[in-house]
């Protein structure tokens, strides 16, 4: 155990904790941990029992430990969740019929018999070249088996995942260490440093950043070094070169891997999301539930040919993306980016945007994006949905109703049933 943070009262005994109050003076945690907690009461998202006061007082201290990046002492970077452990996280029983996407239409579509395909979809379908029986009766049988997948999906990855525990030998063992700040460039160590520290705001963050469209609020910075990626690359590639079962990255994507079913959850998103990118975000979407991100979803999407080449036009299960480029040499593929998917014509004049080994692009969850057709080489992307349960709890991003919310494996799809009522900061680095 180290130094108490300057401001920090010491604890006496191994199990004493002091209390915090926002109202006093503290660290730069507490003054992140200050902000995030403002910006969300205002607004209107959170309702427990300190929606009504302006000063709360049931936050508690972790135990401070050494920083695993090196022999220095981290900045503090608060990890915001319930005390009551552990969570369960759910998804919404509309999974299985809502978004439903048939890459040969380029379609995403709800389901729920033939009828009501017919009724809602018939004309877009029959303009797309769905036109014969047997066309129709072939993409009615294709909605069949995906709607079974996906009711399947959860207890799938959960055995894959066990399996792979068991059986699977890395060839990059140190990939599974836990992340080390030399794996991360110095550019974005510097916008994590200044989002925690004393007066940080949007306009100053944005100096250590591309801003890549102000008016979509989309962004970009180096996130890995080169040896890093080189190094994730390699362990992905002996992965996808074994015979391990593998599941899709996503319902869109049909190669690439799940980073929790590889074991790469907790030793590399985890402390990617709650020690870097939650200060990023705070400062970036607060009105998006940045300083509140309590879960995620990760995967790498690999492009190549005679595999998948291209990526049709979505949005997000998520609040928030990062999307990283891994590697390797290619040609071709850039990101594509609309409006909000709510809005109408949301497509009408599409933002590019090339990709860049290494660096990261940061957009909204709901914002329409795809990717146009790779011309050579192969490219692989990770990228990381980021979740706040206390917004989407309130309504599902994906069939846009208040969720109606099916138990699930791991993180699910980051709904909760009940809000966090007290907030914990901990994992100091």
């Amino acid at each position: 155990m180290g130094k108490p943070l300057r401001g920090m009262p010491r604890a006496s005994g191994r199990n004493r904790r002091p209390h915090l109050d926002l109202g006093a003076s503290f660290s730069t945690a507490d003054r992140f941990l200050e902000r995030s907690l403002r910006s969300f009461l205002n607004l209107g998202i959170y309702n427990g029992p300190w929606a009504t006061s302006p000063t709360p007082a049931h936050l508690s201290w972790g135990r401070a430990r050494k920083c695993s990046y090196g022999n220095r002492w981290g900045p503090a970077r608060p990890h915001m969740m319930a005390t009551r452990a552990p969570r369960r996280f759910c998804r919404c029983s509309c999974f299985c019929s809502e978004n439903l996407y048939v890459a040969r239409y380029r379609l995403h579509v709800r389901f729920r018999d033939e009828k009501q395909l017919r009724r809602d979809y018939g004309p877009i379908l029959r303009s797309r070249g769905c036109v014969s029986p047997n066309d129709f009766q072939q993409l009615l049988e294709e909605l069949e088996q995906e709607v079974e997948r996906r009711q399947r999906m959860g207890q799938e990855s959960a055995a894959r995942k066990a399996l792979i525990a068991r059986s699977y030998h890395p060839a990059r063992p140190d990939i599974y260490n836990s992340l080390q700040n030399v794996a991360l460039t110095p550019e974005f160590l510097a916008a994590v440093e200044y989002s925690t520290s004393p007066g940080a705001d949007l306009e100053g963050l944005l100096q250590q950043l591309e801003t890549v469209s102000e008016e979509k609020r989309i962004y970009r910075l180096p996130v890995f070094t080169m040896p890093f990626c080189q190094a994730l690359l390699e362990e992905l590639e002996h992965f996808e070169q074994s015979d391990m079962p593998k599941g899709r990255p996503n319902t869109m994507n049909n190669y690439g891997v799940l980073l929790h079913e590889v074991g790469l959850d907790e030793p590399l998103v985890t402390p990617l999301r709650e020690r870097f990118l939650q200060p990023l975000m705070a400062l970036l979407y607060p009105d998006c539930g940045g300083g509140w991100l309590d879960s995620h979803r990760a995967f790498v999407v690999k492009y190549a040919p005679g595999q998948d080449r291209e990526l049709g036009c979505h949005y997000d299960n998520a609040e928030l993306t990062l999307n990283v480029a891994l590697g390797k040499a290619f040609t071709g593929g850039a990101l594509y980016f609309g409006g909000l998917f709510q809005a109408p014509s949301a497509l009408a004049k599409p933002l590019e945007v090339e990709h860049m080994v290494g660096q990261g692009v940061l957009h909204r969850g709901g914002q329409l994006h795809g990717a146009r057709s790779l011309g050579t080489g192969e490219r692989w992307n990770l990228v990381i949905w980021l979740r706040a349960s206390a917004v989407r709890n309130r309504l599902c991003p994906m069939c846009c109703r208040k969720p109606d919310l099916v138990d699930d494996e791991g993180f699910g799809d980051g709904f909760t049933r009940e809000e966090p009522t007290v907030v914990d900061v901990c994992a100091l680095t």
